[in-house]
C-alpha cells in the first residue's frame, strides 16, 4: 500500500475511532455497549486463538526450557553445594563426639597415674623422619616439650619423643623394632623388657624365667631413673601368648598392646611424673572383677535382708526340742521298755543326780554328762524336777 494522502486520513481515522471506543468502554465500567460485540469477537476468535496457541506452546516451551536452562544448573549446583555442606557438618559432628570421648579418655588415664601432660594431636605419620614407625605431634619446645618424654593416650603408651622443633616434635612408637621399654607385671611385680615388632603385638622378656604368666596377665611401665624416659605405671598391654622354651635363661611372651597405633589421634606427653609410683592403679577393672564385685554386693544385700528370718526360724526349732525331751507327768515305761536301760551310763548319772546330798557333787555330775556330749542331761530329769 502506497504511503498517501487518503492513507494517512484513514489510519488516523481508525485510531480516533480505536481510541473513542477505549474511553466509552472504561467509562461505562460492567454496562458497557460494547459487552455484546466483545462477546461475538470472543466466540468467533476463541478457537482460532487455541488452535494457534496449540501449535506455537511446544515451541515456545522448548525456546523457554533452552533459555532457562543456565539457571537450573546454577539451581542443581546451589542444592548439591548445600548437600556437601550438610553432610560435612553431619560428618564433623561424629568427629567431634569422637575427639571429646578420647579427649576425657585422656584426662581420665592422667588422673587416675597423677601424670602432668600437655594434650597435642598426630599431624603427620610415616618414614619420612627417618624412623619406620613414628608420628608427628603439634606441640614442642615452646610447649615445654623435651626429647625422652613419655607419649600416651587414653588406652595406654603410646610412644617417647624423639626430636623436638619449636611447634612440632617427633615421637617413636612403643611398637617400633628399636623401641624398649621396661615393664612389670600386674600383681606379682615380675619385671621385663618389652620391644616393638614392627607390627600388632611386643616381645616381652621377663628377667626370671621361672615367672609365672598366663594369657591375660597385664603390663605396665616399669619407670626410668629421674622419669625419663617413661613414668611409671603407665598401662602397656596384656598377653596372648607364652612362649615357654626349656633351657632360656629368660622367659619371652608376646603382649598386645591396649594402643592401636594406626588410629592415633589424640596425645598427650607427660611433662610432670607422677609424684609416687601408681603401680597398677591406673590399669582399667577387668570384667570378670566388676562382675565379682557386683555379685557379691548381691549376696551381702540378700544375706542382710534373711538375717531377721533365719532368727526367727532359729528359736522355732529351738523350742520344739525342749518340749519334746521334756517328758509329759503320765510318762512311764511301756511294757515292751528294756530292761537293761536301768544299767546304762544315762541312768547311773540320773541316779547319781537323785541321790546325791551334796549341790556341788550334784553340779558336778552334770557338767561331766554335759562334757561326755550327752544332750539328755541339759535338762533335769523328772526326779529332779519332782
Amino acid at each position: 500500500m502506497r504511503d498517501t494522502r487518503e492513507s494517512r486520513l484513514l489510519l488516523i481515522l481508525l485510531v480516533s475511532i480505536a481510541f473513542a471506543l477505549i474511553t466509552v468502554d472504561m467509562r461505562s465500567g460492567e454496562n458497557s455497549p460494547l459487552d455484546g460485540a466483545r462477546e461475538a469477537a470472543a466466540a468467533v476468535f476463541g478457537p482460532v486463538e487455541e488452535g494457534v496457541a496449540a501449535g506455537v506452546d511446544p515451541v515456545a516451551n522448548a525456546l523457554s526450557a533452552v533459555r532457562e536452562s543456565g539457571d537450573r544448573h546454577d539451581r542443581i549446583s546451589a542444592l548439591e553445594e548445600e548437600n556437601a555442606e550438610l553432610r560435612q557438618q553431619l560428618g564433623s559432628e561424629e568427629f567431634r563426639d569422637s575427639r571429646m570421648e578420647q579427649v576425657e579418655e585422656l584426662l581420665g588415664l592422667a588422673g587416675a597415674g597423677q601424670y602432668g601432660i600437655v594434650g597435642a594431636q598426630v599431624i603427620a605419620i610415616g618414614a619420612a623422619q627417618g624412623f619406620s614407625w613414628t608420628v608427628t605431634i603439634d606441640v614442642g619446645s615452646e610447649d615445654g616439650i623435651a626429647p625422652d618424654m613419655t607419649v600416651l593416650n587414653g588406652d595406654g603408651l603410646v610412644g617417647r619423643v624423639t626430636t623436638v622443633g619449636p611447634s612440632i616434635s617427633t615421637v617413636l612408637l612403643a611398637n617400633d623394632p628399636n623401641f624398649t621399654v621396661g615393664t612389670r607385671m600386674e600383681g606379682t611385680g615380675e619385671m621385663g623388657f618389652a620391644s616393638g615388632r614392627g607390627g600388632d603385638t611386643l616381645q616381652v622378656q621377663l628377667t626370671n624365667y621361672q615367672a609365672s604368666v598366663g594369657v591375660g596377665d597385664r603390663m605396665v611401665t616399669l619407670g626410668s631413673l629421674e622419669n625419663r624416659p617413661f613414668v611409671p605405671g603407665v598401662p602397656v598391654g596384656e598377653v596372648v601368648n607364652v612362649n615357654r622354651g626349656a633351657g632360656d635363661l629368660t622367659r619371652t611372651v608376646e603382649v598386645r598392646p591396649y594402643v592401636e597405633f594406626t588410629q592415633l589421634d589424640i596425645v598427650g606427653v607427660v611433662v610432670q611424673p607422677p609424684r609416687d609410683d601408681p603401680r597398677d592403679s591406673v590399669l582399667p577393672p577387668r570384667p570378670e572383677e566388676t562382675r565379682e564385685e557386683t555379685r557379691a554386693a548381691g549376696q551381702e544385700g540378700g544375706r542382710g535382708e534373711e538375717e531377721p528370718a533365719g532368727e526367727t526360724d532359729a528359736d522355732g526349732p529351738a523350742g520344739s526340742e525342749d518340749s519334746s525331751d521334756t517328758p509329759g507327768p503320765d510318762a512311764s515305761p511301756g511294757p515292751d521298755a528294756n530292761p537293761s536301760a536301768d544299767t546304762s551310763p544315762d541312768a547311773d548319772a540320773t541316779a547319781d543326780v537323785d541321790d546325791a546330798s551334796d549341790p556341788e557333787e550334784t553340779s558336778d555330775t552334770v557338767a561331766g554328762a554335759a562334757a561326755s556330749g550327752d544332750t539328755t542331761h541339759q535338762s533335769a530329769p523328772p526326779s529332779a524336777r519332782s
